[in-house]
């Protein structure tokens, strides 16, 4: 990448680690708290709203390089327009709760837009055969956005974890640029993640302050739209963004599977998921961690092979999530926290 492509991600850097500390003081000063109840992961009241700096400073910083001819202006009308959107009912959200029906509405509008703007997945490789989705690719594309931005929003219940995740596939998304071909993709990711990095100065255990909604809602949509870009132009990128977001994807799916058969709401909070489980056992810092590992050592090397043997793309994301959904399994995703009490306590 050009020079000032790395100057104006480290503005965002910059940018958001002071916003976020300015957005420390005013949660503080109007009330803007999450005190903790009987579903939160967290024991004391911790100031949220704070991934309103990430949207601020990558959105300033992406809408300079589009100005600069670094990034298309198409994508970064969908990723702007579209993120603006879900953050606006995300912030929205964190300061008084919306109806689930009000906030699937802005996504999928936004998810229309992206789509407008950057195309629909019109293809899908898997192993040598590539499959036309036509006239369904739109709508695979939209759910599939909105079903990836809540899925982040869903995990955004330890300290550290969206952040880092996000940090970790917008970095790779770089790295695995020179293989792609999507320097665009690469460019707006880098400066969504130098804006991360600032916030989870202030996020990593322990929390001194929650993304809250506006963020976990804003970085769910915007990876959900490169991934879409960068499948829009190779029919077997999908897979390596699924990959990338393995964790995340096998954790929120099992879960919400478990609670379904459960017949449980949906919609309601709750302390389900996998590394939940593990939070409450192992502490937020030790499971952000090996989340941060398991990325690191397991899924970036299975992302890197899948580029670059696109035919093996598909069957290296079913080795890559599988030992996944058996660990989350094992962990207790969607399982109520008194059932997995008493498994640990031998109790049947």
């Amino acid at each position: 990448m050009r020079f000032l492509v790395y100057l104006l991600a480290f503005g965002a850097f910059v940018v958001s680690l002071a916003l976020t500390t300015m957005l420390k003081r005013v949660a503080l000063s109007t009330g803007l708290i999450d005190v903790p109840n009987e579903r939160s992961s967290h024991s004391v009241p911790v100031p949220r709203g704070g991934g309103l700096a990430i949207v601020i400073s990558s959105v300033a910083a992406m809408g300079l390089l589009a100005g600069l001819g670094e990034i298309p202006i198409p994508l970064a009308l969908a990723l702007c327009g579209g993120g603006v959107a879900v953050a606006a009912v995300g912030f929205l959200d964190d300061r008084g709760s919306l109806s689930p029906g009000k906030r699937l509405l802005v996504h999928f509008a936004a998810a229309a837009w992206a789509t407008a703007w950057v195309g629909h997945a019109s293809e899908l490789r898997v192993g040598v055969e590539v499959i036309r989705l036509g006239v369904a690719g739109y709508a695979i594309s939209a759910i599939g956005i909105v079903w990836f931005l809540n899925i982040f929003n869903f995990m955004d219940g330890i300290d550290g974890i969206a952040a880092s995740e996000a940090i970790f596939i917008c970095g790779a998304a770089v790295l695995l640029s020179g293989h792609s071909g999507g320097g665009d993709i690469a460019t707006a990711a880098a400066a969504i993640g130098a804006a991360t990095v600032g916030f989870i100065v202030w996020n990593w255990p322990p929390a001194r302050i929650f993304m809250g909604d506006v963020g976990s809602g804003y970085l769910g949509f915007v990876i959900a739209v490169l991934a879409l870009a960068d499948d829009a132009r190779n029919p077997s990128a999908l897979w390596t963004w699924l990959i990338l977001a393995g964790v995340f994807v096998v954790d929120s799916t099992i879960t919400l599977i478990g609670r379904m058969l459960r017949r449980q709401q949906i919609t309601v909070a709750h302390r389900t998921h996998a590394y939940q489980h593990l939070a409450r056992k192992a502490g937020h810092a030790t499971v952000t961690t090996w989340v941060a590992v398991v990325n690191v050592v397991w899924l970036l090397p299975c992302a890197l092979f899948s580029t670059v043997r696109p035919a093996y793309a598909f069957l290296l994301a079913l080795l890559a999530l599988c030992p996944l959904g058996v660990s989350a399994i094992v962990a207790g995703a969607g399982q109520p926290e008194a059932a997995r009490r008493g498994h640990a306590g031998g109790v049947s």
